[in-house]
């Protein structure tokens, strides 16, 4: 409520009853005071204002007294009226109002009216919210946003912090296998004995479903921080005797150390979840490196790049040959992904075919490969004079194509749209495949060899499948890596290695294709050790599919 000040002082003062009277029609907290002698003094006071227990005088209350100092400083002022928030009361009462204070219509300079208007549930609402908004319902630890709070506060301090993430292993197989309410007993459980090993001035939130974040204090010596992981670790490798059930976890740890490059918790937080996703893969606790960082956020621009190459059509093949060492005739090439991207680089396939398989993107550029060259090899049978180019095509399959993908349906309806035989593809598969899902790998591969495609295991000797998933496998080739080829002809070891693999492929009758070749005198030697083909620069390099076709008339002539 705010009161206009007359452009003249001519009205004579209110008498003090006639103006009590007035200030009671008022229905929220009103009072009128004035300046005499330097003193703020009451005029008059309502009822809602005594009742509400408001004063200016009681000095043994420092909020009460800020009143006084507010209302001398507006008087001292040339202001007409004010409205400010205003608290009374101690932190277990404490009531918040909003102030008015406005020049009285009286004439006198030194007088003014104050209006409180309560708030106090209103604010009291809001702090409710706000603590649900930052606390874990859980475990009644401060959550993500709470912790962001937290690390925003000593984020002045910049190199005297730093934040550990605490990730639950296996924390989604026991929720799901012994039930939710297991799971949230185990949840409090890991943060009674996380805070059981941190010091009073450490904080610990709940930040996710299974992670846990902690700010410490730190001095000069980082392995401070080490230390306590360690810590960590130890108290939670006893196990948890829960309600009905005794269980073990372990955990992965990761820590950021605050510096001056870093000014936002979030980013904070990120560098400790970045550094626990490291230490998942080596078993240790990890501290934040940023060339690791950068390396990673490199590897995701390439997904996003290679995820719009191949919704643009923007990645080739490029067509090596495979030849017969006996003859030198072409028998078939093998078909190799190659990307240049929107800057016009060419990004080599060491760099994108593993994020591919990381991100899933193997799945619809494996597609892509296989539908591309099949209809590659039906405009090569168009083009031949005799309606077939004599040729096949070897396309390489990640394991990751193999368990995400329906390999034989997408194989049976490219081979339907281009009207080829299933012989005309081989389909070239890794040791890894057969590591990662062999039953499920066994079924799709007898599937694909009903088909009539031949199945070849790449890179041989370089995986660790077992011998013995030869024999039960439908595998027509194998393919020696070009590991054990180059330089053979000076490394009697890699002889040995390769004269044992081509007497293991002629015992089970499969076929075999040695990689790498570069000179006529390896060439001859593989032959004359029973290698059936080969393939490398000797032949040619991989080249786009119209000079693939120009390379396959010229030596097949």
């Amino acid at each position: 409520m705010a009161f206009a000040p007359t452009a003249v002082s001519v009205t004579p003062p209110l008498a003090p009853e006639l103006v009590e009277r007035m200030l009671e029609m008022v229905c929220v907290p009103a009072a009128i005071v004035e300046m005499r002698d330097g003193v703020v003094e009451y005029v008059a006071a309502n009822w809602p204002y005594r009742d509400a227990g408001i004063d200016l005088v009681d000095g043994t209350s420092p909020v009460r007294t800020s009143l006084a100092e507010l209302v001398e400083t507006f008087l001292s002022s040339d202001s007409v009226s004010i409205r400010v928030a205003w608290t009374m009361g101690d932190v277990v009462d404490l009531r918040y109002y909003d102030l008015n204070i406005a020049r009285s219509a009286t004439g006198s300079r030194g007088r003014c009216i104050l209006t409180f208007l309560d708030r106090t549930s209103e604010a009291r609402t809001e702090r409710s919210l706000r603590r649900e908004m930052t606390i874990d319902s859980l475990t009644g630890l401060p959550n993500r946003q709470g912790f962001g709070d937290l690390i925003e506060g000593v984020m002045p301090t910049q190199d005297s912090h730093a934040v550990l993430v605490v990730d639950i292993s296996r924390f989604g197989s026991i929720n799901a296998c012994l039930g939710s309410l297991v799971g949230d007993e185990l949840l409090i459980s890991v943060a009674r004995r996380i805070k059981g090993v941190l010091r009073a001035r450490d904080q610990l939130s709940r930040i996710g479903g299974d992670e846990f974040g902690i700010l410490i204090e730190i001095d000069e010596d980082r392995d401070e921080a080490m230390h306590l992981a360690q810590r960590i670790k130890g108290a939670l490798s006893t196990p948890f005797r829960l309600t009905d059930y005794h269980t073990r976890v372990d955990c992965s740890i990761g820590i950021a150390f605050g510096s001056s490059t870093v000014d936002d918790a979030e980013e904070l937080i990120r560098h400790a979840q970045f550094a626990v996703k490291r230490a998942k893969a080596s078993g240790t606790t990890e501290a934040y490196q940023t060339h690791a960082f950068d390396a990673a956020r490199a590897r995701y621009s390439i997904e996003t790049a290679l995820r719009r190459g191949i919704e643009n059509g923007d990645l080739t093949l490029h067509y090596q040959p495979i030849c017969d060492l006996g003859s030198g005739r072409i028998v078939a090439f093998e078909a190799l992904a190659r990307w240049q991207d929107e800057q016009g680089r060419m990004v080599s396939p060491v760099d994108f075919i593993p994020v591919a398989e990381e991100s899933g993107l193997i799945v619809p550029l494996g597609r892509w490969a296989i539908d591309e060259a099949m209809r590659t090899l039906a405009r090569w049978d168009a083009a031949s004079p005799r309606g077939d180019c004599g040729v096949s095509f070897a396309v390489n399959v990640s394991p990751i194509q193999l368990q995400r993908d329906r390999m034989p349906d997408v194989v049976s309806g490219i081979l339907t749209q281009t009207g080829l035989a299933g012989g005309r593809l081989k389909l070239e598969l890794t040791e890894s495949a057969l590591i990662a899902d062999p039953d499920g790998t066994a079924r799709t591969m007898y599937a694909l060899r009903d088909l009539g495609c031949t199945l070849a295991m790449d890179d041989f000797g370089t995986g660790y499948s077992n011998l013995a998933s030869l024999q039960k496998l439908p595998i027509d080739i194998l393919k020696i890596d070009r590991s054990f080829v180059t330089g053979m002809l000076n490394d009697r070891d890699k002889i040995a290695i390769v004269r044992a693999i081509l007497s293991l492929a002629q015992a089970l009758n499969m076929r075999t294709v040695a990689e790498g070749i570069e000179t006529d005198a390896l060439a001859q030697t593989l032959s004359a050790l029973g290698c059936s083909s080969g393939q490398g620069f000797l032949y040619s390099r991989p080249v786009p599919a119209d000079d693939a076709y120009a390379v396959l008339l010229a030596r097949n002539a």
